[in-house]
Parts: structure tokens; C-alpha cells; sequence
């Protein structure tokens, strides 16, 4: 896909992250099969909600539906960062929810057999792969390289980076840093967020404008170090990090900005949740768009919780693209009228 056309106006924004194929049985029975997924759809979708269209990239194997891309242009995003690799790599995903909050993502046979449908023919023969940590010394088929980024960034003014290998991340943000992109934006990967990495993940998080994790992904860094969010986020933050956020589902998310030693806790857009999945991916993608429009790590924090709220409402990676700016707007300020300082 490399050298696809992108817009004829250069983004300001580049994405990186994963595609993957998603079947989805959501909490009401629905059945989404092989559809476009993949934690940067979910954060472009949630930039896109703020009239953002940015640069996505990314390797996919040659099992890749080779449509697909076209499918994102027409959406406005920029294709030309797809990478095709050489060989077949599996990006299938499936998860089934029995209730909104309960994510489970083996055994897609007896979940289908539940609802009495036959299996779908893309995931014969799936079965999901095992966590792992992440390797310091090896890269897999779809870790992204610094050479995958697209040649001219002269435009980009803000790099978000979705859930990744630690190599990737690692050897990414300091090119980004050295094409004179000065918002970098990360969003942490459970294959690093280990107590195995604590002499690495400072270097990481070094210089970075935002760091982002779950509030599984710090207490499984912490372990046996601390236990209060405040004090994990501002040793995060002492890394040399501008701001922190750790993302807690349902509990909204705990903010630290490094400038002021300010505490937040901003709570989730009271939304009508219909399937979670990717929400605190197209969070990403709404913070870093908020905290290039306004400076302001809060605002890029309510920016981020509307895009999430949006996406819960719907299932699929594009269902954000069906809000608007002016639904935005009104969420915003519900959301920005509920923000705790601590």
C-alpha cells in the first residue's frame, strides 16, 4: 500500500498502530464479521470526531483484505504509511461480550454455537494468541520500523502512538522527535507494562507530551512499589513526561500534569455503552487532538473522554465517524463541568 494517495491537504497528524480483522459479538447479539479493526482505527476515529484526518501507519501481512485501505482513504485518512509485509501474518480478533462490561476473547466455536450460527468461515481454524512480554532484542512480522514512517512529515505536528511492541515504541518516538515533531502522544502496551521493564520504561517515557496506560497496565508496572494512582502517575511523570494518564474504564481517568504537580480525576461521559471495544483507543486519538487545539493536557483529557463516549455507542471501528463536532462540543461541556481536582 505504500505510496497510496493520500489528501491533498497533508495531515497534521500521524497515527500509529495495529490493524486487525474483528469479529465482534456484542452485549446485544449482534454480529460484526470480519470487519476493519485495530487499536488505530479506533484512535483515528476518534480524532476524526474533531474534523481530524490523520496519517495512519502501519504493516499488515498479504491476508489483508487488499480493499480495505481504499475503504480508510474514502474515509479521509491517509493510507500512504500501510506497509505490506511478505508474508501471511494473522490479524484476526474476536471478542464476545455476555454483558457490556465482560469482554471474552477465546473460544469464538462455543459462543457462536450459543447463538446457534454456524462459525464464520475467517475464523476457522483462529485461536488467540497467547500474552506474552515483549522481546528487547527481537522484532515481530508486524512491529513497526522507522523506516515504515512516511519520508515527509514536514506538516505532521502531532505523533500518536497506539499500543505497540516496546520496540517499536522505543526506536519510533525519537525519529518522530528528530523530524521536528514536537507532540508525541503514547499510549502503553501490556506487552511492556511488566515489572520485567522498570530500568526500561523511563527511557521510554523521556520527553514525551503524554503518556497513556490503563490502570491494570501501572499496577502490574508497580507491583510492589507503589499502589496509589497519584503517586504512580507522578513517577511516570518524572521520567521527564509532560502529562499522565491512567484510563479506568467506567471510573473515568486520573490526570497528572507534570507542569504545576496538578491531580485530576475527570469521570466518563454518562454515555449509553453498547460494546467497549476500542474505547480507550479512540481516547488516544481524541486527547491528542485536544492537547494540539489547546495546549491544555485537562482539555485533551475531555477531548479524549467524549471521543471514547461516542464510540461505546455503537460497535465497530468507524461508528465514531457517524458523530459530530457539534455533539462534541455539548459533551464536552457536561464532561468539562464534572472535572475533580485533587
Amino acid at each position: 500500500y505504500n505510496g497510496g494517495v493520500s489528501p491533498a491537504t497533508p495531515s497534521k497528524f500521524i497515527f500509529l498502530g495495529r490493524l486487525t480483522r474483528d469479529t465482534i459479538i456484542n452485549a446485544q447479539g449482534q454480529i460484526l464479521v470480519d470487519q476493519p479493526g485495530g487499536n488505530l482505527l479506533y484512535a483515528a476515529s476518534g480524532a476524526a470526531l474533531y474534523d481530524v484526518y490523520p496519517q495512519l501507519v502501519a504493516r499488515v501481512g498479504i491476508e489483508y483484505p487488499q480493499d480495505w485501505p481504499a475503504r480508510f482513504e474514502q474515509l479521509g485518512f491517509g493510507v500512504a504509511g500501510l506497509q505490506l509485509a511478505s508474508t501471511a501474518i494473522d490479524q484476526r480478533f474476536f471478542v464476545y461480550y455476555p454483558d457490556v462490561e465482560r469482554p471474552i476473547y477465546d473460544n469464538p466455536i462455543r459462543h457462536f454455537g450459543d447463538l446457534s450460527q454456524a462459525l464464520p468461515k475467517s475464523l476457522l481454524g483462529y485461536q488467540r494468541p497467547a500474552p506474552t512480554l515483549d522481546s528487547l532484542k527481537e522484532r515481530n512480522a508486524l512491529s513497526l520500523r522507522p523506516e515504515d514512517l512516511p519520508t515527509d512529515l514536514a506538516e505532521t505536528r502531532a505523533a500518536h502512538l497506539c499500543g505497540l511492541d516496546f520496540l517499536a515504541h522505543s526506536t519510533l518516538t525519537p525519529v518522530l522527535r528528530s523530524a521536528g515533531i514536537e507532540q508525541i502522544s503514547l499510549d502503553a502496551a501490556t506487552g511492556y507494562m511488566h515489572p520485567q521493564f522498570w530500568n526500561e520504561v523511563p527511557m521510554l517515557v523521556n520527553g514525551l507530551s503524554a503518556f497513556l496506560a490503563s490502570e491494570r497496565q501501572v499496577r502490574t508496572l508497580f507491583s510492589g512499589r507503589a499502589e496509589a494512582l497519584p503517586a504512580i502517575a507522578e513517577q511516570i511523570a518524572n521520567f521527564n513526561c509532560g502529562a499522565v494518564v491512567i484510563q479506568r474504564g467506567r471510573k473515568g481517568q486520573h490526570l497528572f500534569v507534570r507542569e504545576g504537580a496538578r491531580h485530576y480525576q475527570i469521570p466518563s461521559y454518562p454515555a449509553r455503552a453498547q460494546d467497549i471495544t476500542g474505547a480507550g483507543h479512540a481516547f488516544g486519538g481524541g486527547f491528542a487532538v485536544g492537547l494540539q487545539e489547546t495546549g491544555d493536557p485537562l482539555e485533551a483529557a475531555l477531548y479524549g473522554g467524549v471521543a471514547a463516549s461516542v464510540t461505546v455507542e455503537g460497535s465497530g471501528a468507524f461508528y465514531a465517524l457517524e458523530g459530530s463536532r457539534g455533539l462534541a462540543e455539548s459533551r464536552l461541556e457536561a464532561l468539562r463541568s464534572a472535572v475533580r481536582a485533587l
